[in-house]
């Protein structure tokens, strides 16, 4: 069953589902690309290793066993006396642990030689958290590219967190796609999108003379959606996964979801 929005599903940001929908957007983009664009390129995952702390409940219970102790008072005799140990109850608590976790950006090479034609950068929750190691690591590699001679694409299907700067306001959206070309710098083109928008067609460059591919995006995140069995896994019962949605957006998923279910 597919997805009910017509264009990215803010269910999929829960955490539980995030982390595969992501990689699995990885995936489908680079095999979508690979049929179009050998023998003279090729595209390939690249992956980024970062840490992500979770927070696991931890519950510690203490039996309750008496203090025993014997002494001996005099020759023939044992005296023994017990006395009830403090009774301690059950404790629950916290533990933050780091757990790895594996991240996939979509590099367009040329066939042969292997020089960097389009990097397409799929945000993640860490890329965009304040002071996370992630965050500061794609800074600095969105800066790279953009001082390379390789073109940019940065898709970003997260509500939350902190988007990475552009020089001039854009649109506010819940979603973006940039397109930054290595022959048009320092002008981007800029997607915004909006929850009722299907997601867009967007032209992935090549090398001059060669040709944009297109890659159908709505249709590659449906196909995940798919592949993932999303239907099965998510609860449109349930509220969306925060950040909570404005008013406009809250009466909109309503409506669509009572015309569904």
């Amino acid at each position: 069953m597919p997805s009910p929005f017509p264009g990215m599903d803010p269910y999929i940001e829960a955490p539980r589902i995030w982390s595969d929908f992501h990689n699995g957007l990885a995936d489908e983009i680079r095999a979508v690309l690979n049929r179009s664009i050998r023998p003279t390129y090729f595209a390939a995952l690249t992956p980024y290793v970062t840490y992500e702390t979770v927070e696991v409940a931890q519950k510690k219970t203490y039996k309750i066993l008496p203090d025993v102790g014997i002494w001996k008072t005099a020759p023939g005799s044992v005296a023994l006396a017990v006395a009830p140990a403090l009774a301690t109850p059950s404790v629950a608590s916290t533990v933050s642990l780091e757990v790895p976790l594996e991240l996939f950006s979509v590099e367009i090479r040329t066939a042969g030689d292997d020089v960097l034609v389009t990097s397409i950068e799929i945000l993640s929750p860490v890329n965009k958290q304040r002071r996370h190691d992630a965050h500061l690591d794609y800074l600095r590699k969105r800066r790279d590219l953009l001082r390379s001679a390789a073109h940019l694409i940065e898709i970003d299907l997260l509500r939350a967190g902190l988007r990475p700067p552009w020089q001039q306001p854009v649109p506010i959206a819940p979603y973006y796609v940039m397109l930054s070309r290595a022959t048009n710098r320092p002008e981007v083109a800029v997607w915004p999108l909006t929850l009722a928008v299907p997601l867009p067609i967007i032209p992935v460059p090549l090398l001059e003379p060669d040709p944009d591919v297109l890659l159908d995006l709505g249709a590659v995140v449906a196909s995940v959606y798919e592949r993932g069995g999303y239907d099965t896994r998510i609860d449109y019962q349930d509220a969306v996964p925060p950040p909570a949605l404005d008013d406009a957006e809250a009466i909109w998923v309503t409506n669509l979801l009572a015309s569904v279910y």
